[in-house]
């Protein structure tokens, strides 16, 4: 239970007023639009709405250079936002996406927004461009605070102006990219939460109250369950909290599903490191987000059935939290995993996999063409990476080359580390199966080959997010703090996916 002294908040805040977003093929009213971005393209004379304004433009020194941006008084009243495109040959919907979130920064003080679409050509389909701008827009636009004035909107109507003949392609475009930014707002919500307002029991009546976004069947299994189940991995974790523990399986299920995803979800939802306590620095108050591979698959199912994808998904998100105690995992613990391998426990640190181990099992035995596990599982992938890439290794070329193209969709990159196999020894146990703990080099490697032993074969993914599930700034639509990484790119993977042929 929470003490009067805590603020409690609410996980998913993002959902309760969204902003409206409409399209149209007429500038509204200043009323209802305070701010308009107009797109100009390099070489290329401004727009009408910037022809009164090209003086001011060249004095300002803006020639349209992909990414320039400058803020000018309309003749109405009404903030004008110039915005580079570039040359119109090089635009693609990375670009387009940035300059919404461009626009949508430039004016922070405007609550509505209306984009205008470019009259030159951009070779972008206007449902892309539509919803490259939604998402850009509502993107930049999310926040997660706790104070006065946090729950006041920051954006209450988002316009699209285009051209008569392209209104209901954009409206397609549009919609989509409202569902996707929502599913990514969800993610974000739930990974910035405070553990205490987030526990494992929250996260489970959270996923039940989100299910009625995307028609989705929601089964939530307790320590007593996970118990009798045999998962000794998730219960393992837990043995040091006071919190219960629960394994959420979340299942999406169209007509004549052409495929079958499983995705498997690191939910740790604080880590504290247990008994191998983490240093108390800044890293540690971001251990809230250690359970961002569950929240961006959540978020991620929300949107399935909106946007028409045609495999059956189904989602194993394993939430405890890592709290040391007098009852905590020890260094030298045996557990059992639910298949039945002993794991030997080297670094209560080292966590994670073994809560995904029983995951991983339960997907398998459900039968799926192929399962893909996200966590925020490893520093050495940090190191790698940095913030903007996250790590993918796999047994599967056709599954990975899946989560690459999806990556790019979405510009949340992966990419891949060789699962080099003749590091597996450095897992071996003289009293288990198996340890939790590889050696002091290749650790996003070794965790990869520690889950690999609980997929028996089935075409298999491993996306660590550990670099990319914290931003230490606002860039474009990414926020600062814990990102939500995973929610867009698992919802270009689910509805693009095609059941892999052979594994590797």
């Amino acid at each position: 239970m929470n003490s009067p002294a805590l603020h409690v908040i609410d996980p998913v805040s993002s959902l309760r007023n969204p902003a409206v977003v409409t399209v149209v093929d007429s500038l509204p009213t200043v009323a209802d639009a305070a701010a308009l971005a107009v797109p100009v393209t390099a070489g290329a004379e401004p727009p009408p709405d910037l022809r009164t304004s090209s003086a001011q433009l060249a004095v300002l020194g803006f020639t349209a250079k992909a990414h320039q941006v400058v803020v000018l008084p309309g003749p109405d009243g009404r903030a004008l936002v110039a915005l580079g495109v570039g040359d119109a040959a090089t635009v693609d919907l990375q670009l387009v996406r940035d300059l919404a979130a461009t626009f949508a920064r430039a004016v922070p003080g405007q609550k509505t927004l209306a984009v205008e679409l470019p009259d030159a050509d951009l070779g972008i389909s206007p449902d892309d461009f539509a919803q490259a701008v939604v998402e850009g827009v509502l993107l930049a636009r999310w926040r997660f605070f706790v104070g006065a004035g946090g729950d006041e909107p920051t954006l209450t109507t988002l316009t699209l102006v285009v051209p008569t003949d392209l209104v209901e392609q954009a409206s397609t475009g549009a919609a989509r990219g409202q569902v996707v930014a929502r599913a990514a707002m969800l993610s974000r919500d739930l990974s910035n939460c405070p553990a205490t307002t987030l526990s494992a029991e929250r996260m489970g009546q959270v996923a039940l109250d989100v299910a009625g976004l995307g028609d989705l069947e929601v089964e939530l299994f307790d320590r007593q369950q996970l118990a009798e189940m045999g998962c000794g991995g998730i219960l393992g974790v837990n043995m040091g909290s006071i919190e219960e523990p629960r394994l959420i399986k979340v299942s999406y299920r169209p007509d004549s599903p052409t495929g079958h995803l499983g995705l498997v979800g690191k939910g740790i939802m604080y880590d504290s490191g247990g008994i191998s306590l983490k240093p108390s620095d800044e890293s540690h108050a971001q251990m809230k987000n250690d359970m961002t591979g569950a929240a961006a698959i959540l978020g991620a199912m929300t949107a399935l059935r909106d946007l028409g994808c045609t495999s059956a998904v189904t989602a194993y998100l394993c939430c405890t939290d890592n709290m040391p105690s007098g009852s905590a995992m020890k260094l030298g613990d045996v557990l059992s995993m639910r298949n039945g391998t002993t794991v030997e426990v080297l670094n209560t640190d080292a966590e994670g996999r073994l809560v995904m181990a029983d995951g991983l099992c339960l997907a398998v035995e459900d039968g799926v063409d192929a399962v893909v596990d996200v966590a925020t599982l490893t520093g050495a992938c940090l190191r790698t990476f940095g913030v903007d890439i996250a790590g993918v290794m796999g047994n599967d070329s056709g599954l990975i080359d899946q989560l690459r193209h999806a990556g790019d969709v979405a510009d949340e990159p992966v990419w891949e580390l060789p699962l080099h196999r003749g590091y597996r020894s450095q897992l071996d146990s003289t009293i288990a199966d198996m340890t939790n703990m590889g050696g002091a080099n290749a650790g996003s490697i070794t965790a990869a080959l520690f889950l690999e032993e609980f997929v028996d074969g089935t075409p298999w993914a491993h996306v660590d997010i550990a670099s990319t599930a914290q931003q230490p700034q606002e860039r474009t639509w990414r926020n600062k703090g814990a990102s939500g990484f995973g929610a867009k790119l698992l919802i270009e993977l689910a509805t693009r996916f095609a059941p892999p042929s052979t594994p590797r």
